[in-house]
């Protein structure tokens, strides 16, 4: 066993080295040089058209190499996405179909594969990569599903519905050689890396604390129904396919689309769907891409028994890592503070002293991995076969944070962490909420 742990520490080790890299996304991947010869275009494909999975399919259509040629969504087409916006299968093939319309007059474009059945798209040989804009408890088997069929991954934040979930798809990617790329938008933002490198670069004095503010409450969209009762399945809608791995329930408008995210079966509430942008900044700056905390504990206050809607509307708890460096999460607001020794730093630019954004990082000094698009990154990676911005290792070690926060707020007291082994040491409970049962055929 140690044999394997000691491997797979330099494994990682090795990942950390490589994402150290300055990485800036050239002219040619912005489709600055023309649109490439058709043997060089990247095939995609989008799974799940809601409102990330439209932003997502509009930003990847905008790059010359890449070619949308297959479409899948379990909604038809409807109105009963967030804020009653119009999106689903067919809106999508609407958007891509005007995108290459006149390469469609011209006899380049012969139309653009739709499915409600993601399987379908991973059988294409004409699909070269995937963009999964799913609801978070499907992001683990159509990304681990995908890298074994050969298809690079780009997946949306948050990375996983649970830590179990998480490894899957972390292995899967380093098992079948596949590059991915999580959604971490800050990845991409100058600001953050500016901010993250004075504080890997001990510009604030050795680093004590750093506090991540995370948005509370559950963000009901405005179309919502004022009950949960069970209602009929609406045409078009594949609810079975919807609720996939996830347990049987009756279908009820609020629990699908947008406000999924606020049922444990299928998102972690604010906790992850906004851990999974600042707790990646906190890792970022702290050094700690490919570890985790020792200690978690923390309370958070819950809906009653039995709501649909029943992640925590509010929330703090305290990690602590091996080193005795204090992580310290809570909702109201959103961002990241590092407060050192001789001083602090936030995400935003603020500093103490004053003026401290403005220090110069030398060459030899530790320069974070840079890109200015993370889907140009990605889709650049394709190409070189290097290393990602937001690679599924890293975006799955930030992530557990906020896993094992939701855990030692559920459960009700501090788990010890092994994050070499990733497991939760002494709590049997508390080590059962690492995975989730999935209904059949959605093993992983």
């Amino acid at each position: 066993m140690r044999d394997a742990r000691m491997t797979r520490r330099r494994a990682l080790q090795g990942a950390l080295l490589a994402l150290a890299a300055p990485y800036v996304v050239p002219a040619s991947a912005r489709g600055a040089d023309g649109r490439p010869a058709p043997s060089e275009r990247i095939g995609l494909a989008s799974i799940g058209l809601g409102g990330r999975g439209t932003v997502n399919l509009r930003t990847f259509l905008d790059y010359a190499e890449v070619q949308v040629v297959a479409l899948c969504d379990v909604d038809a087409g409807s109105d009963r996405y967030e804020d009653a916006w119009v999106r689903g299968l067919a809106q999508a093939c609407e958007t891509v179909q005007k995108h290459y319309g006149a390469r469609a007059a011209s006899g380049g474009f012969k139309g653009v594969f739709a499915t409600q059945d993601f399987r379908d798209v991973l059988a294409r040989t004409d699909v070269d990569a995937v963009c999964i804009s799913t609801p978070d408890h499907w992001h683990a088997p159509i990304a681990v599903m995908a890298a074994r069929a050969g298809k690079d991954v780009y997946c949306e934040k948050p990375l996983s519905l649970t830590a179990a979930d998480g490894r899957a798809m972390a292995e899967a990617a380093r098992r079948y050689g596949r590059v991915f790329q999580c959604g971490s938008q800050r990845r991409a933002s100058a600001k953050c890396r500016r901010s993250c490198e004075l504080v890997r670069n001990g510009r604030i004095g050795k680093l004590q604390t750093v506090s991540v503010r995370l948005m509370g409450g559950h963000w009901i969209r405005k179309n919502a129904r004022p009950t949960h009762e069970p209602e009929p399945v609406p045409d078009g809608f594949d609810y079975d396919m919807w609720l996939g791995p996830a347990p049987w329930a009756p279908y009820t408008y609020n629990r699908c689309h947008w406000n999924f995210r606020w049922n444990l079966d299928y998102s972690g509430g604010n906790v992850t769907d906004w851990g999974a942008h600042y707790l990646d900044m906190a890792h970022w700056g702290m050094g700690a891409e490919l570890t985790g905390p020792a200690e978690v504990e923390g309370q958070g206050t819950w809906p009653s028994p039995g709501d649909l809607w029943n992640a925590a509307t509010s929330f703090k708890f305290e990690c602590t890592y091996a080193d005795g460096l204090k992580l310290i999460v809570a909702s109201g607001g959103g961002g990241v503070r590092f407060e050192g020794a001789d001083g602090w730093v936030d995400l935003e630019g603020g500093t103490s002293p004053p003026g401290l954004a403005g220090a110069p990082v030398g060459p030899d000094e530790v320069r974070l991995y840079e890109t200015a698009s993370i889907h140009g990154n990605f889709l650049e990676c394709i190409r070189t076969r290097g290393p990602t911005a937001a690679p599924a290792e890293v975006a799955h070690r930030s992530i557990t944070v906020a896993h094992l926060g939701n855990i030692a707020m559920q459960v009700g007291r501090r788990i010890r962490w092994d994050p070499e082994r990733e497991e939760i040491m002494g709590d049997a409970e508390a080590a059962r909420l690492l995975s989730r049962p999935k209904r059949a055929p959605w093993r992983l």
